[in-house]
This record gives C-alpha cells, sequence and structure tokens, in this order.
C-alpha cells in the first residue's frame, strides 16, 4: 500500500509522451605526479570516437544512482576499483542536445582526486587508460575538454578556501608537498615562508605528526610530517596570487619625418 500512494492521481500519466534520453556520468579524475598535475584518461574501443581519448564514464543503469554508476565506471574502464583516499564531488550537469551524436544524452560530471594512485588498465569498453599531464591530454571526445577544463577550474577555486588540497597528499605529508599541490594546480609558484606561516596559523587545516620527519632530498634536518586536520573551510581563506600582467614595453616618441630638401634654382633664376 505504502508504494501505491504516490501512484495516486496519476491514472491518466503517458510516461511515453515524452520523448526518451540516456544519462551518463564522467569523470575528471585528477592527481599531482612528478611534479604535473595529471589527468586519468581512457582510450575509447568504439565508436564514436574509437581511438581517441575521453574522460571515463558511461550509462547510469535503471537501478543506481549517478555516484554509484561513476565508481563503477570507474572501477570498469580503469580498474581503480578499490582505492583508499578517493574523494569524488559532483561537478555539474551537461546537457546540450548535440553533445553525442548516438541520441539525446545528459551526463552527470565528477571531479575526482588521489594522492599516489596506481597505474590504471583498460577494461569494459576502453582500449587502454593511462595518466596524462593536463597541459598534454590533447583534443578529447564529446564535450570532455569543456568538461575537464571546468574541473581544473573547481578544483583551483575549492584550495582557496576548502581544506581539498590534502586531498591529493598521502595520510602524512610534508608542507613542501602540500605547497607543491598549490603550485601544481594553480600553476604558480608560492612564497615558501609566507606559505607555511598561512597554513599553520589557519586552525585545523593541519595536524602535526608527533615525532615524524622525512628526509626531502636536501642537506637540511628531516622536514616534518603533518595529516589532514579536521577543518573543512580555510578561515581566512587562502587566496591564489593574482596574475602579474606582462610588462608594457616603452612607446618611443614620434620622429618627425626629415623637412623636405630645397628644390635647386636653375641659372636663368640667378641675378647676374
Amino acid at each position: 500500500m505504502e508504494g501505491m500512494k504516490g501512484m495516486e492521481g496519476m491514472e491518466g500519466y503517458d510516461k511515453h509522451a515524452f520523448e526518451p534520453f540516456a544519462v551518463t556520468v564522467d569523470l575528471a579524475v585528477f592527481t599531482v605526479r612528478a611534479g604535473a598535475l595529471q589527468v586519468l584518461l581512457v582510450e575509447r574501443g568504439q565508436q564514436p570516437y574509437a581511438g581517441r581519448w575521453a574522460l571515463p564514464g558511461g550509462f547510469v543503469l535503471p537501478e543506481e544512482s549517478a555516484e554509484t554508476a561513476a565508481r563503477r565506471e570507474l572501477a570498469e574502464e580503469t580498474g581503480l576499483s578499490d582505492v583508499s583516499g578517493l574523494h569524488l564531488e559532483q561537478l555539474r550537469t551537461y546537457s546540450e542536445p548535440d553533445r553525442d551524436p548516438r541520441m539525446r544524452v545528459v551526463s552527470v560530471a565528477y571531479t575526482a582526486l588521489l594522492p599516489d594512485p596506481p597505474e590504471p588498465r583498460g577494461g569494459g569498453d576502453a582500449a587502454s587508460a593511462r595518466w596524462l599531464p593536463y597541459d598534454g591530454a590533447g583534443s578529447l571526445a564529446f564535450d570532455h575538454d569543456r568538461i575537464l577544463a571546468d574541473a581544473r577550474e573547481r578544483v583551483g577555486a575549492k584550495l582557496e578556501y576548502t581544506c581539498l588540497a590534502t586531498a591529493f597528499c598521502p595520510p602524512q605529508f610534508t608542507l613542501g608537498e602540500l605547497q607543491q599541490v598549490y603550485e601544481t594546480v594553480w600553476g604558480t609558484a608560492l612564497d615558501r615562508p609566507n606559505f607555511r606561516r598561512k597554513v599553520l596559523a589557519t586552525p585545523g587545516f593541519v595536524e602535526p605528526v608527533p615525532g615524524a620527519a622525512r628526509l626531502t632530498g636536501g642537506r637540511g634536518k628531516p622536514a616534518a610530517l603533518y595529516r589532514a586536520g579536521t577543518a573543512t573551510a580555510l578561515r581566512p581563506p587562502l587566496l591564489r596570487p593574482a596574475p602579474v600582467p606582462p610588462p608594457v614595453p616603452p612607446v618611443s616618441p614620434p620622429v618627425s619625418p626629415p623637412a623636405p630638401a630645397p628644390a635647386p634654382q636653375s641659372s636663368e633664376g640667378r641675378s647676374a
């Protein structure tokens, strides 16, 4: 009886009166490897766009939610099923009528962050899977270039006012590694003492790991280790530096054209 209450008054409703469409999920999965922002891509094994790189994703099944479908597709197409530390959040919905040549498809896009991820392997309808530098991904299938750019901007903005940067880090990390996350995602260098001061002055951003330290390759003493704190928001926010405009070349004063030389006088016009 409980299941029938929602059907009251719907006897005349015709679900076939509207054109059907499909719902998919797409995932923009980022990590920081070798000092560069990298994104997880799959090579499409089927048409349309066979052989092109694309974001992992696929169709939502009738009995599952969009987030369940996102995690399933990530496991099927890349082999990343048992991933600890995966930070997954919904980005936005993409619903342009012509975004998929097969039929009307509405996609729910997700952004995912992974610290120290394993190597992927292609599966399902993906011929292969690979971590590629964000700047070297090239032109992607469907509207995935737009989704990837939107996801990069969302992540960069959230680093300013949330503790999201720690999701790129292993469970224990140095402040230098945390700074590298900001520099990599924002694409700009940060002042080390100023960054350290702001991080340690923000309540709940990071917590020191007692007695733990790590050699960082230099000749100095080992760097102290930290872990993510209990805060979720940064107060005050850690704002990215404003882009420095290129220097304006000096403007040279206008050069006046030389005065024309006087015309030579003829011999007839000279006085005797």
